[in-house]
């Protein structure tokens, strides 16, 4: 790497910075600094679930699963989940997303049961968003690190990856600060496209590069069964079949779309339903072909390396690898600052707007929307320090950060999906029993994952969607059935 290279790395951050401080003249209310006054039109919003989908542990991690030994395209087993879930979401939850004037998903859970449950179902956002993201803020800064060593062979590596932890993480507070969920939607529409050119600018280069071109990379990626898609086994401890895939990554795609404020907050910038619909269901082609694209630089970067593929401790080290050290002047800059594009998809705003409404208004409910605002800003600082946080906390761990983040996600989503299963579906409970059903889930998942059970990550919503979702049912007869004008809160 070049003087070019770090020109375009930090010329792109310092624009990401400015970026969010001139859309933050217009946020005058938290409507504006939560939903961009429900104007972004559906295409934009498409293109954001898809930058918020793809991360950098995406971009990194993804390539290094068919890069790994043993590693194929079975990961797109899951993927088929993502889009049978989005058809669900489309069905079950979206119309009740627009019945009132919501800025989070879990006032719906406070119409339909009470503040209770909503408390403990943000609670929950706030604690897993958090730790998810700091381990992506961790990837980046891999990235970062890897390019100023390039540039510093003796320095120190565990010193430039905190720092570049820091530095990401000021740059992705200070962007999210002021320019709030619109600037965040309209710099992932961006980003989209950096880290579209990035990744295909990567796939030419590894193509020139190896011996006998793409076809001479697929020869030797067949050799070792890189193309394998399809496990039809019946096995839970097997992270990828299609099983697991198919219904897992259904339910794990109903959790983090349907009902996590992350993503949800982006429906809830358009004006109806059916744009929000329409985005959704557009993401979700762009996402297939996209993960097929990054599995493939995958089979690129092993053909590039072979036979020297054990040099990499972990998959996740092998791109930003090549990116630093192969990767022209230039390319090698575009495709870093296509990393960052990624990692500046921030869930701080998600985090305050829940935070503010869900945590913080029931305890001060009578203040102005000028405090509240500013509340939401001092939030959004607090949380990306917390973020930081966590990403110096995990950085000496090791194995792949996709399923690191995946688990912690997974854990927590599903009893939070089992309890908007169990309003969407089941009008005689209330919530007492609701809230039975949430914490015993809570219970099973936190034990399945401390006592290490030899459960794959991909059935962790599943279960834990259907635990809240049986005992609340067995617990509702214990009880009065809930109030009619609550029952018809989330039922379709």
């Amino acid at each position: 790497m070049k003087a070019l290279d770090l020109i375009i790395i930090f010329g792109y951050l310092i624009g990401i910075v400015l970026f969010g401080a001139w859309f933050g003249r217009k946020q005058k209310t938290t409507s504006d600094y939560f939903l961009g006054s429900r104007s972004v039109p559906w295409w934009a919003v498409a293109f954001s679930i898809v930058a918020t989908e793809t991360s950098t542990i995406t971009f990194i991690s993804v390539p290094g699963i068919a890069f790994a030994r043993g590693g194929n395209f079975q990961f797109l087993q899951l993927v088929f989940g993502y889009l049978l879930g989005r058809i669900v979401i489309s069905l079950l939850f979206i119309p009740s997303y627009f019945r009132g004037e919501l800025l989070t998903v879990y006032q719906l859970l406070d119409r339909r049961f009470g503040g209770k449950i909503k408390m403990l179902a943000a609670s929950l956002f706030v604690v897993m968003r958090n730790i998810a993201d700091g381990i992506r803020l961790l990837l980046t800064a891999i990235v970062l690190a890897a390019v100023y060593t390039a540039f510093q062979p003796g320095a120190n590596v565990e010193t430039i990856t905190i720092a570049s932890i820091v530095l990401i993480g000021a740059a992705m507070i200070t962007f999210t600060y002021f320019g709030g969920m619109e600037a965040v939607i309209w710099v992932e529409v961006v980003q989209l496209g950096i880290y579209i050119a990035g990744a295909i600018a990567a796939a030419v280069v590894l193509i020139n590069s190896i011996d006998g071109g793409f076809a001479g990379a697929s020869a030797l990626a067949s050799q070792f069964g890189k193309f394998s898609v399809f496990d039809f086994a019946f096995d839970y401890t097997k992270t990828y079949t299609f099983w697991s895939g198919l219904i897992g990554g259904c339910f794990l795609t109903m959790s983090t779309h349907g009902t996590d404020q992350y993503l949800v907050q982006r429906y809830l910038c358009t004006n109806r339903p059916r744009h929000a619909t329409i985005a959704l269901l557009t993401s979700g082609a762009i996402v297939l072909a996209q993960f097929i694209g990054f599995l493939f630089i995958g089979v690129l970067l092993f053909a590039f390396y072979y036979p020297a593929t054990e040099q990499f401790t972990s998959g996740d080290r092998v791109f930003p690898d090549f990116i630093t050290k192969h990767m022209p002047s230039g390319l090698s800059g575009l495709v870093v600052a296509a990393i960052f594009a990624a990692a500046m998809s921030s869930s701080l705003n998600s985090i305050a707007a829940t935070a503010l409404n869900d945590l913080y208004k029931p305890f001060r409910p009578a203040k102005g929307d000028k405090h509240y605002l500013k509340v939401s800003r001092v939030l959004t600082l607090i949380w990306g320090v917390v973020q930081i946080g966590v990403a110096l906390a995990v950085r000496n761990q090791a194995g792949s950060a996709l399923s690191k983040a995946l688990t912690v996600a997974s854990l927590i989503n599903g009893p939070i999906l089992g309890v908007f299963l169990v309003g969407t579906l089941m009008r005689r409970v209330s919530q007492r029993p609701a809230l039975i059903g949430m914490l015993v889930s809570l219970g099973v998942m936190l034990y399945i994952f401390l006592t290490q059970k030899p459960i794959a990550w991909t059935w962790y919503v599943f279960i834990g969607s259907s635990i809240t979702f049986v005992v609340a049912w067995l617990a509702s007869f214990a009880f009065r059935p809930a109030p009619v004008e609550m029952a018809d809160e989330l039922s379709v």
